[in-house]
């Protein structure tokens, strides 16, 4: 086959383009980081890529259900040891109203403070979080605890608010508020309430009992809170050694090894300079050339 002139420049023109291409292949890496920037570039890489940043997603969302839990639980146990407090208190006045030497006045005026602690404990029945009622089951949206005509009224929602926090894993976020704030617990309340009023301390000694019986079911509850957030801090630092992992398996899978694509890129402009040198010399002669 014959080679002609233009034969030559276009494929000089051709590899010249071609290198254009690699350098500004190069360049892209060193601009963006990543190997790649679009998937034609490597299928394959792109490919892994979108399953690799899937899982990080996956990883990253488990992280925020793992926060929520967090500040739930905390505020759970912050609000049963307050409810603690309160019942403690309720006892130390119903074994002060049992002395004979009290006036009736004088209970009256138990009656009133231990009357005050039933509405701190409905206010802590009724606690929130994100604007989410956390005592009343998987009903996050309705108020637990009513005070109607100064009596409290008990929503009955005991079923478990679970949130995912891995593959198939859940882990309970709220304790079982009957065991806690309970109609039962509202109902001896306010009969110790009525009765100290009526100067009535014939049933005082089976409030008592019941009130330990009370602070018994909360400290139950808080026990198993405190299990389950041990637990959660354990999935906590798994979650977040697999970020790592997640994060590594994507940096090696798409970015650009800035050293190896530096000296890619010195190499592939020596090599262009050098086309570029002898494209210039596929010049055709002028018809001055010859009459030299």
């Amino acid at each position: 086959m014959r080679v002609t002139q233009n034969m030559l420049a276009n494929s000089s023109l051709k590899h010249i383009s071609n290198s254009y291409q690699r350098m500004g292949k190069y360049q892209d890496q060193l601009s963006t980081g990543k190997k790649i920037t679009r998937p034609s570039d490597d299928p394959v890489v792109a490919m892994k890529g979108m399953y690799y940043r899937t899982n990080l997603t996956e990883v990253e969302q488990y992280k925020r259900n793992l926060s929520e839990l967090n500040l739930w639980m905390e505020n759970s146990d912050a609000s049963l040891d307050q409810a603690n407090s309160s019942l403690q208190r309720i006892r130390e006045l119903l074994l002060q109203a049992k002395n004979g030497t009290n006036t009736v006045d004088e209970r009256t005026a138990i009656a009133t403070e231990i009357n005050q602690l039933k509405e701190d404990l409905v206010n802590v029945a009724n606690s929130k979080v994100a604007d989410k009622f956390i005592f009343n089951g998987t009903d996050v949206n309705k108020e637990p605890v009513t005070l109607m005509d100064g009596k409290a009224v008990v929503s009955k929602n005991n079923e478990d608010f679970n949130v995912e926090v891995g593959p198939g894993v859940k882990i309970r976020a709220n304790i079982h508020p009957g065991n806690v704030f309970s109609e039962n617990l509202f109902g001896d309340i306010e009969k110790i309430v009525t009765d100290l009023k009526a100067d009535n301390t014939s049933d005082l000694d089976n409030l008592l009992t019941k009130v330990d019986d009370h602070m018994d079911n909360l400290s139950s509850e808080r026990a198993d809170l405190g299990a389950r957030y041990n637990r959660l801090e354990m999935v906590s630092s798994r979650i977040d050694t697999q970020e790592i992992f997640a994060n590594r398996v994507l940096s090696d899978n798409e970015d650009a090894d800035i050293e190896r694509v530096i000296t890619d890129l010195k190499t592939q402009e020596s090599v262009h300079r050098a086309a570029l040198s002898v494209g210039a010399q596929i010049i055709q002669p002028t018809l001055m050339d010859f009459l030299r």
